[in-house]
């Protein structure tokens, strides 16, 4: 291929390539437009009415330096010719007026506006924190916690700092640049044609910094996010980076993210360096031009004086909106890079999606059923393949096997944190993806070896599971499953503060409160996937001898490497690559000698030097 042909190709692709670019700014535009549009129309008439009371104040701005002309010309020379101070008076009185009227405007204005930004950012909050409640698993697993963050402090922050001071500043300076420049041409055109005559360059000036502003400021936006993001992370999994002294590398990081943050803000603040200067410089070129040859008109009598004080006044007015513009312009382009990524959270569709006529289960018995299901995560990897299976209503299922052998996607599929990807999984015949959610949550409820606990009380905690229970409720349940002993030992009881994420509880009692409030939700089907995890095999037992009453009227899937689960199960699965190899009660697996029945002989082996359990 010759080397013009390359280049072809080249010049080409470059081209495609930024076609492409351009389509994606002008879809994320579109899209920041359209959630900005959604967030305003509630406030259509005060929106308004704002525009009304900023034209009256910017109207009012405008005039006092027409009325200096008047002043001047119609004013001063009667009182030379020894005429009373009658005009001057008056037009003294109008300045004082209009100055009256700019400020009481402005206040009014303020005010609305300070109320309107801070509704759309209340609604921007609920919005936000609504819809990522809603997003599923498969989202979160992405999206790191410290993007969550980012989303919901520094970018809500930025569109704050927009609506705040953006909107006046921009309504005032469209308002006076577009005045100023009608009044300069009605009190005298050619100087008018000499005042404006520098607007093309500013303009060119404007333009170049609003392009370069853009992409600075929305790397500015990402460097930021990257910030936040890897100080969340550190300090959520501080346990971790203390053991495995990951301090050293992990300020190393956030130093360079740091930096590069800092960057971006130099890179900002020197744009601004050189335009508001930039602007400034044109501004005073033109009133020294202006001034000189304004004091040749009014020498030869074509202009007054008072027509060239006004112009001095109005063209101080024309170039100081102008870095109010860019001004507006850094945080207008720091509020977009926000709104963009916002918006992409909040047209980020779930992918367990509530369905458009939701059924509802009354009274849910918890009959599970799995019809050729399939399912694979993102890789495309076959986690289950055309499984079927069946589990009676009330029936007490374990499942084991390796890691990877498909239990736990087995529960979340039951849970419907996840759709297969082909079958169909039931819940007393009817198809998960058309329970309503409030239904399928009330019937299902899992429990996982993460056992978080939120900021609050034991007895809040507790109450998660079924909001509006009574006290006797919540000590019944946690008595239930073997945690009101320790409980009541606490120095508060159940109204000790677990600390955030239940610090101030040890593994296995922040696994208790874990079942306490997974039993007083009392749903038809529950999953334990790995929940026996943090417990020692005392406290185990105390709990299975719970459990035995508990399960005995729910439908119930438990996960667990320890064997000593499977005592309480009427029915064993054993899983191994997607598919299930052996199905029965355990009774009958071990008398097989199949694999069950290793597993078992080797829990058996590992528990034997272990002393028995009171009682």
């Amino acid at each position: 291929m010759s080397q013009t042909t390359t280049q072809g190709w080249r010049g080409v692709a470059a081209e495609n390539k930024d076609d492409l670019s351009e389509q994606v700014s002008f879809l994320l535009r579109a899209r920041s437009r359209r959630l900005l549009g959604e967030l305003l129309r509630p406030y259509r008439r005060e929106i308004a009415l704002l525009v009304a009371i900023i034209v009256i104040c910017n109207a009012a701005a405008l005039a006092i330096p027409y009325l200096v002309k008047v002043g001047i010309d119609a004013g001063i020379p009667p009182m030379l010719a020894g005429e009373g101070p009658a005009t001057l008076v008056t037009v003294v009185v109008a300045v004082l007026a209009t100055a009256v009227t700019q400020a009481a405007t402005r206040q009014v204005f303020l005010r609305m506006a300070g109320r309107i930004g801070q509704s759309i950012l209340l609604e921007l909050r609920r919005r936000v924190f609504a819809h990522f409640q809603k997003l599923s698993l498969s989202f979160h697993d992405d999206y790191t916690s410290g993007r969550v963050v980012a989303r919901l402090t520094s970018d809500i922050e930025a569109i704050s700092e927009m609506l705040q001071s953006g909107f006046d500043g921009l309504v005032t300076a469209v308002l006076t640049l577009t005045g100023t420049a009608v009044l300069l041409l009605v009190l005298d055109v050619p100087l008018a044609v000499v005042a404006l005559l520098p607007l093309p360059v500013l303009l060119l000036f404007t333009r170049w910094f609003r392009r370069q502003s853009s992409i600075t400021y929305r790397r500015t936006r990402e460097t930021v996010a990257l910030v936040i993001v890897h100080f969340v992370e550190s300090m959520t999994g501080i346990r971790a980076v203390q053991a495995f002294r990951r301090e050293p590398r992990n300020q190393e990081i956030f130093s360079q993210l740091n930096a590069d943050y800092g960057h971006a803000n130099v890179q900002s603040m020197r744009l601004i360096a050189l335009f508001m200067p930039g602007v400034k410089l044109i501004g005073n070129v033109t009133i020294a031009a202006v001034l000189f040859y304004g004091g040749l008109l009014a020498i030869d009598g074509d202009v007054t004086v008072g027509v060239l004080a006004a112009f001095l006044l109005y063209l101080r007015q024309f170039y100081e909106p102008m870095q109010e513009i860019s001004q507006f312009y850094n945080t207008f382009q720091s509020a977009g890079a926000a709104l963009e990524k916002l918006s992409g959270v909040l047209e980020e569709r779930p992918a367990v999606a509530e369905p458009d006529t939701p059924v509802t289960l009354e009274r849910p018995r918890g009959e599970i059923r799995f019809e050729e299901v399939e399912f694979s995560y993102l890789d495309g990897t076959p986690v289950l393949s055309r499984m079927d299976l069946a589990i009676p209503a009330g029936q007490t299922v374990a499942l084991v096997g390796t890691t990877g052998a498909g239990k736990t996607t087995l529960a979340k599929l039951v849970s419907r944190f996840y759709d297969p990807v082909a079958g169909r999984v039931l819940l007393d015949g009817v198809d998960l993806r058309d329970l309503g959610e409030d239904s399928l949550r009330g019937a299902v409820v899992m429990v996982t070896q993460e056992n978080f606990l939120f900021t609050g009380s034991v007895a809040d905690n507790i109450r998660f599971g079924r909001p509006g229970s009574t006290m006797a409720e919540v000590v019944e349940a946690a008595r239930s499953i073997g945690a009101h002993e320790f409980i009541s030992a606490l120095p508060e009881g159940y109204d000790t503060q677990v600390a955030k994420h239940g610090g101030r509880l040890s593994a296995g009692q922040r696994q208790l409160v874990a079942f306490a409030r997974a039993f007083l939700a009392d749903p038809a089907v529950l999953i334990l996937d790995e929940a026996t995890s943090s417990l020692d095999v005392p406290g185990e037992r105390l709990v299975q001898r719970a459990m035995r009453t508990i399960l005995a009227e729910r439908t119930a899937l438990i996960i667990a490497h320890r064997l000593s689960t499977v005592e309480i199960a009427d029915r064993v699965l054993v899983m191994d690559s997607g598919g299930i190899v052996e199905d029965g009660p355990p009774d009958q697996l071990i008398a097989r000698a199949g694999r069950f029945a290793g597993l078992h002989q080797a829990w058996l082996d590992s528990i034997s030097d272990l002393p028995a359990p009171p009682g």
